[in-house]
Parts: C-alpha cells; sequence; structure tokens
C-alpha cells in the first residue's frame, strides 16, 4: 500500500495528537464543567482549525524536502480537501447530537462529558475503519465504484426531506434493544455512566446518550470515510485529515447547539456534495477530477449553500 507516511511522520502526527487530545479533553473539560460558552467555542475552534492548517503546511514543507514540490502539492492539498470534506459532514453529525441530547435531557454540563469520551471513541473507530477501508481499496479497487455509487444514493436520499424528529428517537431498534438489554435508572445520575444499587450495576441515560453519540459517529463515518477514498487513497492523507476535523468536534458542537436552527439548508449542500463525490468516484476511469478542483467545488458549494441560507434567515420575521 503506497503512502507518504513514514515512521518520522507518523510518530510527528501521534505526538500532535496526543498532544492535542491532553489540552482539549482533559484541561478544557476539567474547567469548563458547565459547559462551552458559543465564544469559546468559537475560539477553540479557530485554534483547531489554525492548527489543523500549521500541520498541512508542515507537511507541504516536509514533502518538498524529501519527496519534490510536485508530490509536496498534491498530497498537501488532498489533505486539505480532505480536511474541509470531513469538517462539513461533521456539521450534519453535531445536529443529531445535538438532537439526542434533547431527547434525553442532557444538561450542558454533562454534554461535556459524554463529548470527551465521544471524542476519543471516533478516534479509535475512526482510525479502525480507515486501514480497513485502505485494505479492501489496496486489494479490490473496485468497491471504489461501490463506495460511489454508495455516496450517490446517500445524498439523493439526505436530499428528500424526512418526517423523523427527536421526538422518535425511542423508536430507534438500536434505542429500544439497549433498553431492553441493559439495567437501567430512570434518571440521571449526575456525571455517572453506571452505578450500584443492592449490588447490582445499572447504566445510567448518561450512559444510553454516549452509546447513541458513537452509534451516531459510526453510521456518519460510513458516508464521510469513502467520500475521502475519492480524494485519495494514502492511508496517513486520509487518516490526518479525518481525524484533525474530529479533534474539533467538540468546539463545533458548543458553537453550533445555539444556532442550528439558522443552518436548515445546509443539509442539501451537504447532500449536493456527497453526490458530487460519488459521482467522480463512479467516473475515476473516464477521467480523474483533480483535487484542486474537488476543493473548489466543495467549498463553494458550502459558501453558497451558507449565503442562501443567510438570505432566508434574514427574510424569516424575527422572534420577540
Amino acid at each position: 500500500m503506497h503512502s507518504v507516511g513514514n515512521p518520522l511522520l507518523w510518530g510527528s502526527f501521534i505526538v500532535i495528537v496526543v498532544i492535542m487530545l491532553l489540552v482539549d479533553l482533559r484541561l478544557q473539560g476539567r474547567r469548563d464543567r458547565a459547559g462551552m460558552t458559543v465564544r469559546q467555542a468559537a475560539l477553540w475552534s479557530v485554534v483547531w482549525v489554525a492548527l489543523s492548517l500549521l500541520f498541512g503546511a508542515a507537511l507541504w514543507w516536509y514533502l518538498r524536502e524529501h519527496a519534490g514540490p510536485a508530490v509536496a502539492s498534491s498530497q498537501t492539498l488532498a489533505f486539505l480537501t480532505g480536511y474541509v470534506l470531513e469538517k462539513a459532514l461533521a456539521v450534519d453529525n453535531v445536529f443529531v447530537w445535538l438532537m439526542l441530547f434533547n431527547y434525553f435531557a442532557i444538561p450542558a454540563a454533562l454534554q461535556q462529558r459524554v463529548l470527551v469520551y465521544g471524542v476519543l471513541g471516533a478516534i479509535v473507530l475512526r482510525t479502525a475503519m480507515i486501514f480497513a477501508g485502505s485494505w479492501l481499496v489496496s486489494e479490490f479497487s473496485w468497491i471504489l465504484y461501490l463506495f460511489g455509487a454508495f455516496l450517490v444514493i446517500t445524498g439523493v436520499r439526505m436530499a428528500i426531506p424526512s418526517d423523523e424528529t427527536a421526538g422518535n428517537s425511542t423508536e430507534k431498534p438500536i434505542v429500544r434493544w439497549l433498553r431492553r438489554h441493559i439495567r437501567m435508572t430512570e434518571s440521571l445520575e449526575g456525571e455517572q455512566f453506571f452505578i450500584k444499587r443492592q449490588g447490582l450495576r445499572y447504566a445510567t441515560p448518561l450512559f444510553l446518550a454516549l452509546i447513541m453519540v458513537e452509534f451516531s459517529d459510526v453510521i456518519f463515518a460510513v458516508d464521510s470515510i469513502p467520500a475521502i477514498f475519492a480524494v485519495t487513497t494514502d492511508p496517513f492523507i486520509v487518516l490526518t485529515s479525518n481525524l484533525f476535523a474530529i479533534l474539533g468536534l467538540r468546539a463545533m458542537y458548543f458553537m453550533l447547539a445555539g444556532v442550528a436552527e439558522r443552518f436548515s439548508l445546509l443539509k442539501y449542500g451537504l447532500a449536493v456534495i456527497l453526490v458530487f463525490i460519488g459521482v467522480k468516484m463512479l467516473l475515476l476511469e473516464l477521467y480523474h477530477i483533480p483535487a484542486a478542483v474537488s476543493l473548489t467545488v466543495v467549498a463553494a458549494i458550502l459558501l453558497i449553500t451558507l449565503g442562501i441560507n443567510h438570505l432566508k434567515n434574514r427574510r424569516m420575521p424575527q422572534k420577540p
């Protein structure tokens, strides 16, 4: 499996991830027990985006010195495209988390705890899925066409209006199964995921919320990971772009939680992006769409969607 990743690059990436996790998940998590304000979340989001861009710049510099400017430019562009793509698709995931927390009535202070463990679990699960996907692509190249068809179908389905809301979460089979097979308390028990009563261990609704957060991330990863393979099949680029986007998810959640209703059209933009990426994969043998074009198209779709959403919000009557 060809990759620009070598022991030095992999080791540097792992060190950066560990440091970022210590800052984001421990130091910041302990300080903000009441949850982040929108201002704090926006500042932290800027920090994570800046660090991701710095990593991309360092990757370009290293590859330029050791593999030449052509390789450096193409791989760095693939990294940035994958990062923007994953960041955009993660927004839909954040809105699902918001609905889950509202349904389970999880206060902001406890949402912080769930998201800390949720991001850790997402890193482990995404890493396993990416390496598995890289192996499948290297062994069975035709699977890219299946990924492409899947993304087109997913994009079309996303664009079709749905009546699903957070209020019918109990209808989901996984929720019903968990409630039947796990001893659970009727109410929250502070920060505890489990408590003991009369010698028996009971899970709390906070643990159920954590499971649903992890489950939703796996579902969204099924869309986003194949989409990144349309940009590059290099496991180092796929993993780094994916994980850098994930590390800022907690801050993104608190930044968007208070303004989610102002992005009602975003899912349609994401649907168009998925269809575009799926078509790109289906056309691999006929025409290779350059990474620069992919990045431009994805960014343009997002900007146009946000612009239309902004105009729509301005025309809506303001709430008293």
